[in-house]
């Protein structure tokens, strides 16, 4: 298996990244044209990864249904951080820290629209890690 770390930058607020071209780039230098699976992973409590289309306002979408379901309010019992910094641990019951994704080809077998995002709520730690992991 090849690993590798990437750091992703989600600023004070709510934010959905695009990862997608690190995904690629990691996947096509580590499968060195071949198949096999991407695995993308975010060791942190308060992040998840998402599949969906990007750029088309699926994104905001995400974030704004994200906000109705986990309100950033003083309900949570997890009270420390941010005002409603608990619902950023809730998150990952929702979107989930991981995702796998097909690479054929040296290439990564997303649907048409398909991209690979980062989802982080957490306002409190702007800077995440992401670990990309091939198994040939």
């Amino acid at each position: 298996m090849k690993t590798e770390i990437i750091q992703v930058r989600t600023g004070g607020r709510d934010a959905v990244r695009d990862i997608t071209g690190e995904c690629a780039e990691f996947a096509g230098a580590a499968s060195e044209g071949g198949d096999g699976l991407l695995h993308v992973f975010v060791p942190h409590a308060t992040a998840g990864v998402a599949l969906l289309e990007l750029g088309a306002g699926s994104d905001r979408d995400l974030l704004a249904a994200l906000g109705e379901i986990l309100p950033a309010d003083d309900r949570w019992q997890h009270a420390h951080g941010s005002r409603g910094h608990g619902r950023s641990h809730v998150l990952p019951a929702f979107v989930a820290p991981y995702a796998t994704v097909p690479v054929i080809g040296g290439r990564l077998a997303l649907g048409t629209w398909q991209s690979i995002a980062l989802v982080d709520i957490n306002v409190d730690n702007p800077d995440r890690r992401v670990r990309l992991s091939f198994l040939g």
